[in-house]
């Protein structure tokens, strides 16, 4: 059975892009191996052997993607009072303010300040309301919004 795959609207666009730049990228690699292949000897030819690797990483990327997006369960925006994936929280922690955004872990990077609702923070913000207080990693944390 298929793991079911949550994905904000704007997460299943950018994999959808990422696929399509992938796709896109076939031709050009089939063409390096060509012209790498007709150099003769493979054995000891650096460029057919990046050619090809480079080619097994955007298969192995593609297959990657059309799973993801076959499985993927678009989320809908989410009810203002409660945090669910798809929110936007503000929360202060320990003093220090922090914004993120639910998602799920396919497009987390918290850089960008995407958390998983899988992640530890995630699981304990996930249903909780503005101005809820709890504590984390021995931490005080408040919600102080959500979008």
């Amino acid at each position: 059975m298929k793991k079911t795959v949550n994905l904000t609207a704007a997460g299943y666009a950018e994999l959808e892009k990422e696929l399509a730049e992938l796709i896109a990228q076939r031709p050009a690699i089939a063409e390096r191996i060509a012209t790498a292949r007709a150099f003769g000897d493979l054995s000891e030819n650096q460029e057919y052997t990046d050619a090809r690797a480079e080619q097994k990483d955007v298969e192995n990327r593609i297959i990657e993607l059309e799973d993801i997006i076959k499985n993927a369960k678009i989320i809908k925006a989410p009810k203002k009072d409660t945090i669910a994936i798809g929110s936007t929280v503000v929360i202060d922690m320990g003093g220090k303010e922090f914004t993120y955004t639910m998602v799920g872990p396919v497009e987390a990077n918290p850089l960008e300040g995407k958390i998983s609702h899988e992640s530890p923070i995630g699981k304990e913000l996930l249903g909780r309301k503005s101005s809820e207080t709890f504590d984390f990693n021995g931490k005080k944390v408040t919600v102080k919004s959500i979008k």
